[in-house]
């Protein structure tokens, strides 16, 4: 079964009719909030309701973390897991064609509302294990994803077998880009809960009460690239975190004392405040440890031997 919302595409032929991950009844306001406004009404419609799913969901902020890469008119994009279409009108923009993978069919009625007039949208409706993807990639997009693998895939080592999937899936020079908080990322140890399970110091204690989603460390990820023989990849740094960035660092420009000061942002649940944030920032910055303690990480990884 097929329908179009607009201009974009839905196509639910592995749909099990039933949305697996669901945020509540925030969802059924966010649908009405998208089919009854258009995108340049959502930061008014943000201060009036004064909502962290409908802040998370419908900011512009959110397309920082990708805003910046020089996707061309020539590419071919899979977004796995695109939830409510944070990301995916600013990607239609940029690439020729935008392929999307959600779990829940309410969720891409929410993407397909708010980006009805672009025509180079397609939503697959399912889990991505499920459904069947014969094409090739010039870039593949997980933005909050990949911690919840074990949830959606079905395999003994659910993470690495994903991140093989995906690599197999791009096309020569192809490109995975992924975002992802970093367990050891400064605010956990400073005093905010865990963003996925909503417990203090929950990362930090290696998930030992808590399964189903996970995050990891810097070197925990590039073992696993290791593990995979992938070896050319860049790690970013987006601060204060890929979901709302002002700025996105790299290896090559890192922050420098006194830049890292908007700390105290956590919209979403209460916290503690253990130090001052910026302080301990400086002294790791003056240390050179800055890559370790990032609130997330930004992943690009690239096929092939460039």
């Amino acid at each position: 079964m097929k329908e179009y919302i607009g201009k974009v595409l839905l196509d639910y032929e592995y749909y099990t009719g039933k949305d697996i991950y669901s945020d509540g009844e925030i969802e059924d306001e966010l649908l009405v909030i998208v089919k009854n406004n258009t995108t340049d009404e959502f930061n008014n419609i943000i201060m009036q309701k004064k909502k962290w799913p409908i802040l998370y969901h419908l900011s512009n902020i959110r397309e920082n973390i990708i805003e910046w890469i020089p996707f061309t008119k020539d590419d071919r994009v899979l977004e796995v897991g695109a939830g409510c279409g944070a990301i995916t009108g600013v990607l239609a923009e940029k690439a020729k064609h935008v392929t999307c993978i959600e779990l829940s069919k309410k969720r891409s009625l929410i993407n397909a509302y708010r980006n009805k007039d672009k025509e180079n949208i397609e939503i697959r409706v399912g889990n991505f294990e499920d459904i069947k993807i014969s094409d090739k990639y010039d870039y593949i997009t997980l933005i909050g994803v990949f911690e919840y693998a074990q949830s959606y895939i079905n395999q003994e080592e659910p993470y690495e077998c994903l991140l093989k999937q995906l690599y197999e899936k791009l096309d020569n020079k192809g490109k995975l880009i992924i975002a992802i908080e970093n367990k050891m990322g400064m605010k956990y140890w400073a005093g905010c809960k865990e963003d996925h399970v909503d417990m203090f110091f929950e990362g930090l204690e290696d998930y030992s009460n808590t399964k189903g989603v996970k995050t990891f460390t810097k070197n925990e990820i590039e073992n696993m690239f290791k593990k995979l023989d992938i070896k050319d990849y860049s790690f970013y740094y987006p601060y204060p975190d890929y979901k709302f960035p002002n700025t996105i660092y790299s290896d090559d420009y890192l922050p420098n004392e006194g830049e890292l000061t908007d700390n105290m942002r956590n919209f979403d649940m209460d916290r503690i405040k253990l130090f001052d944030e910026s302080k301990v920032y400086n002294m790791i910055i003056r240390n050179q440890l800055f890559p370790i303690y990032s609130n997330s990480y930004l992943i690009i990884v690239e096929k092939g031997n460039n």
